[in-house]
């Protein structure tokens, strides 16, 4: 039951941090595209947000039950930047710019910190 309710964090972090800092981004011209998309994505074709938000409750379940204490708040902003940087970009074939990296540091650096809060809020049930 813990891992379920790792997972519904992860989530749920992933559809109101990361997804409302793009919104509020989207508001002032900062991003480009509107968030929430239900565009199918490959290779399974679900809607965007799904997979984003899928996505985003394994990395909290697999932080949670592995690490502890400050290292899971310091890997929860930094592991994510990396991982979009190093994996998914190249994979895309994304170009990373100053600007871009900084979009990048303030969409996970916020999700982060969303995992941080949300992690202390329920920490007890976890």
């Amino acid at each position: 039951m813990n891992y379920l309710k790792q997972f519904l964090t992860g989530f749920l972090l992933t559809l109101i941090f990361h997804q409302g800092i793009i919104v509020i981004g989207y508001f002032f011209g900062i991003f480009p595209n509107f968030p929430y998309s239900i565009i199918p994505t490959e290779p399974f074709l679900i809607p965007s947000i799904i997979s984003i938000s899928l996505f985003g409750g394994v990395i909290i379940w697999y932080l949670v039950k592995r690490f502890k204490g400050s290292i899971l708040w310091i890997l929860s902003g930094l592991l994510l930047i990396m991982f979009f940087t190093i994996i998914i970009a190249p994979l895309k074939e994304i170009y990373i710019n100053t600007a871009r990296f900084f979009n990048i540091f303030i969409l996970n650096g916020d999700w982060g910190i969303g995992n941080t809060l949300f992690v202390k809020l329920f920490r007890r049930s976890y």
